[in-house]
């Protein structure tokens, strides 16, 4: 589905198991580390999605060598931070890009990243604030991003609630330094389960960062260590499914890791909330049709939930309002507005203002109407679930922006009995 796909979805019922695809977040992290490391590493279990393969094809730009097995990766880290290109094409991955400003700056030579405008477009405010104090080039225009000079070494004060990636970035290149940095956090820490991703990752492959009250210690002069790594299964993507078989059905999602760091986990919770049956299996959960009631849910640490616990809410009884919702606007989409507009096409009686979503649930949604995926990834995944509580078929146009971080998403939605035609021109 990598070229425009338009689709119709039809009226269904969950029941089937699927495997829960490698964790987009954790292949990103795993990715970087092994690509920075002295020696081989072997990566396994991997997708290749559209934004790991940009982070691939920028890692190998820096340096990194790469060869594929199946689903396996082997990678030949780089000996020296030097761009063999210019000009990255980070396509729309917000990770690539937020991950890789601050490593490849440590080249000290000029670099351009571009992207799809969506990419580029979405706010870099803290990235030129670091590079303007070390009176570095930190350019944006309509189709790039243009750097020039190193990070350094030194104390910076970052916001908490802008996006993790900026902090994540930071991590990934300041032990290379020489001396020792702090990042100072500004207000609460959102997304701190991502900054936890991170450490993790960076502890896997011998580098140490210290947390303290307010921010991070990172003792320079550290060295990445060759290691092998398994990608553990993606809550992100797996919390379709598992809303699937909670609205119609059964769903049996293996592959998760119940001691999980990821955010996005908090899917679980949000389902118990709800009322909804959720079954713990041996590594994985089965979820099974419910008769689900609205609740209270803040998204400030898993905010890719959206669209998701959106859906759910509107078939739940009663009212659900959803929190902390400003980072969803910042996405593939404005996925405040494209999932508030989506699914009330669909029937859905749901409103949003500057700070909350609101949603007064329904037995069911109409659907007999063609919506877009707005070349957003979890809204397409969104829609298609919402097949399953749909009174009509519903026609989902650009179906393809799956491929960013599920090429294989129809592929399991048809196995859990997800139905659906292409529509030919």
């Amino acid at each position: 589905m990598s070229e425009k796909v338009d689709i119709e979805l039809f009226p269904m019922k969950f029941n089937g198991k699927v495997s829960a695809p490698p964790s987009k977040s954790l292949s990103h992290r795993a990715l970087i580390c092994a690509a920075l490391a002295h020696g081989k590493s072997v990566i396994s279990n991997l997708t290749y999605s559209d934004d790991v393969l940009a982070t691939m094809n920028a890692l190998q730009h820096l340096g990194a060598k790469f060869e594929k097995q199946d689903d396996t990766l082997i990678v030949k880290g780089l000996k020296k931070i030097r761009p063999s290109n210019i000009k990255i094409d980070c396509n729309e991955s917000g990770s690539t890009l937020r991950f890789l400003i601050p490593l490849f700056s440590l080249s000290n030579k000029k670099v351009v990243f571009t992207g799809k405008k969506s990419l580029i477009s979405r706010p870099q405010t803290i990235y030129k604030k670091i590079f303007d104090e070390d009176q570095n080039l930190f350019e944006v225009s309509e189709d790039e991003i243009t750097i020039n000079g190193s990070i350094k070494a030194r104390e910076y004060t970052v916001k908490g609630d802008v996006s993790s990636q900026f902090i994540s970035g930071l991590m990934f290149a300041l032990p290379l330094l020489e001396a020792d940095s702090k990042i100072i956090i500004d207000g609460k820490l959102e997304s701190k389960s991502y900054i936890d991703l991170t450490i993790s990752m960076l502890d896997e492959f011998g580098i140490k960062i210290k947390e303290f009250n307010d921010g991070f210690y990172i003792e320079g002069g550290q060295t990445y260590h060759a290691h092998n790594y398994h990608v553990e299964g993606d809550f992100s993507q797996a919390a379709f499914f598992l809303v699937g078989g909670i609205l119609n059905g059964i769903a049996n999602i293996s592959n998760l890791d119940h001691d999980s760091k990821q955010g996005d986990k908090a899917i679980i919770g949000i389902i118990k909330d709800a009322k909804g049956k959720i079954i713990y299996t041996e590594n994985g959960f089965i979820t099974e049709e419910s008769s689900t009631v609205g609740s209270e849910i803040d998204l400030s640490d898993c905010p890719d939930l959206g669209p998701i616990v959106s859906l759910l809410a509107s078939v739940s009884t009663g009212k659900t309002v959803i929190k902390n919702i400003h980072r969803l606007r910042i996405k593939e989409s404005d996925r405040v507005k494209t999932t508030v507009e989506t699914l009330s096409k669909l029937g859905a009686n749901i409103v949003s203002d500057e700070n909350e979503i609101v949603i007064i649930g329904k037995p069911a949604l109409t659907g007999g109407v063609t919506v877009d995926s707005y070349n957003d990834h979890r809204i397409a995944m969104m829609v298609s679930i919402a097949s399953c509580v749909c009174l009509n078929s519903i026609t989902l146009t650009n179906a393809n922006a799956v491929t960013k971080s599920y090429p294989n998403f129809f592929v399991d939605f048809q196995k859990l009995g997800g139905v659906y035609k292409q529509i030919e021109e």
